[in-house]
């Protein structure tokens, strides 16, 4: 027999009462004229017809429930994006790691004897076919998926690489370098998909922050491997780069489903698949303005900062003390700042980032030592894990569901564009009209550049609120 409820006949102090529901069903549920309907004073149920499992005095905290553990901190910062997304991630660090060809470039195209005014002709032929390479890697990605493309582009890089360190005359090595530029950014649409679809909005920064990690963590080891497998010779470095685009094309055959990240169902927007619908978002195009300003200017810190330090008189090794600097902060405070930075509004952080890159950049124009130098890269590299993550999560949000590929695509080639022109004009400005003139035109794009995303902010914070209800 179920034993009957008691009330309480002896007065109770109502500052010791606690109110314990029952486990099988709320305080509400109990039976009519137990407790009092509506909200009351404790002390009102003190004395009356309450019943006595719903009225107790506090038992030492042993009897009270444990509380459930609480999940790692890392766990509960980095956990929950998926497989595919940690795919994406190991790939792209593996990748990066043999990631050798192109640091060395010129240094191998020396080594074939090329002329030293011919060797622009190759790095404008690479530059061309990264423009080419991620308009293919999206529309490859809404059509028939990320895998598709992210194996495609993998595979192919790896062929270009080869005929590249086949190629028997400048034509060839030309195009060569067009073939390794396309594929080589042919796959970054389709994993930028990936990486948007891991997680909501609300986290979508941070997921794009440990993407952009990853490419650091892989650039930082190439670096300090890179430069002793070179003097080994050049084939070391063509066979570790291409067998790393060959395992990443492996892991995401064998690992990443067919279906990921391709467009879902038929395209309701009508668009027929091509880049019409990226043509016609104004917001989008007027996006990319200030993608390419800002790739741009962080681009001279691979392209004319060496020209820079070297007519300073200085030696290649201050170079290498400048990747140094800029890996060990990206690397160790990257990951802590990808969880704290999300707090703040990401057009206003956008645009500060851009100042910090800007302005280390601009300061490189009155650096005259190493130590000068490398304070200047602590400058733009805190602006770079400010900015790690921003413009592509910002791309992502704006993308309808089935044309996430191509807005992809067309964030990438805004940066193969960005990265093209500054090494065409930076280059001829340095040498044509002087130094100032470069780092001053720096200073000036680069602020325009970062009052762009300010005037855009409420047009993007209006269309990101409507598309999640």
């Amino acid at each position: 027999m179920t034993p009957q409820p008691t009330a309480v006949k002896a007065p109770v102090d109502a500052a010791r009462v606690w109110i314990l529901p029952s486990e099988s069903a709320p305080v509400e549920s109990l039976p009519s004229g137990s407790l009092p309907s509506g909200p009351a004073p404790v002390e009102s149920l003190a004395v009356g017809s309450a019943p006595a499992d719903a009225v107790s005095t506090p038992t030492s905290p042993a009897a009270l429930p444990a509380e459930p553990p609480r999940p790692g901190r890392l766990r509960a910062r980095f956990g929950g994006f998926g497989g595919p997304f940690w795919v994406v991630i190991g790939g792209t660090a593996v990748n990066r790691i043999g990631n050798m060809v192109l640091p060395f470039l010129v240094f191998f195209l020396g080594s074939r004897h090329i002329a030293t005014d011919r060797i622009p002709l190759v790095l404008g032929a690479l530059g061309l076919g990264g423009l080419l390479g991620p308009v293919l890697g999206g529309l490859l990605t809404d059509r028939l998926g990320s895998r598709a493309a992210m194996v495609t582009g993998m595979i192919g890089t790896a062929a270009s690489q080869g005929l590249l360190f086949a190629a028997p005359n400048l034509a060839t090595l030309t195009l060569a370098a067009v073939a390794l530029g396309a594929a080589g950014s042919l796959h970054l649409p389709g994993a930028a998909t990936l990486v948007a679809g891991a997680t909501g909005p609300e986290r979508r920064q941070v997921a794009f922050g440990l993407f952009h990690w990853s490419i650091n963590v892989g650039t930082a080891v190439a670096g300090a491997i890179g430069g002793f497998l070179a003097e080994h010779g050049y084939g070391l470095l063509f066979a570790l780069d291409a067998a790393t685009c060959l395992g990443y094309a492996l892991l995401a055959a064998t690992l990443l489903p067919r279906s990921a990240g391709r467009a879902p169902g038929r395209r309701a927007t009508g668009d027929g698949g091509g880049y019409r619908i990226v043509l016609r978002d104004r917001l989008l195009l007027t996006l990319l303005l200030p993608i390419v300003l800002a790739e741009g200017i962080y681009a001279q810190t691979e392209f004319t900062l060496p020209l820079a330090i070297r007519d300073h008189g200085l030696p290649a090794t201050v170079f290498g003390l400048a990747a140094v600097v800029n890996a060990l902060l990206v690397v160790t405070l990257q990951p802590i700042a990808s969880v704290w930075l999300v707090r703040f509004d990401r057009l206003r952080l956008w645009s500060v980032a851009i100042v910090l890159v800007v302005a280390g950049v601009a300061l490189t124009g009155v650096a005259d030592s190493a130590w000068g130098f490398a304070l200047t890269v602590v400058v733009w590299s805190l602006g770079e894990i400010c900015a790690s993550g921003l413009y592509t999560t910002i791309v992502a949000d704006l993308a309808p569901a089935d044309a996430q590929g191509r807005y992809q695509g067309a964030s990438g080639w805004a940066r193969g564009l960005a990265r093209l022109v500054a090494l065409v004009l930076g280059s001829a400005l340095y040498a044509g009209l002087g130094p100032a003139a470069l780092w001053w035109s720096c200073a000036i794009l680069g602020l325009v550049g970062a009052g762009l995303p300010l005037l855009l902010s409420r047009a993007v914070r209006a269309r990101t609120e409507a598309a999640t209800g």
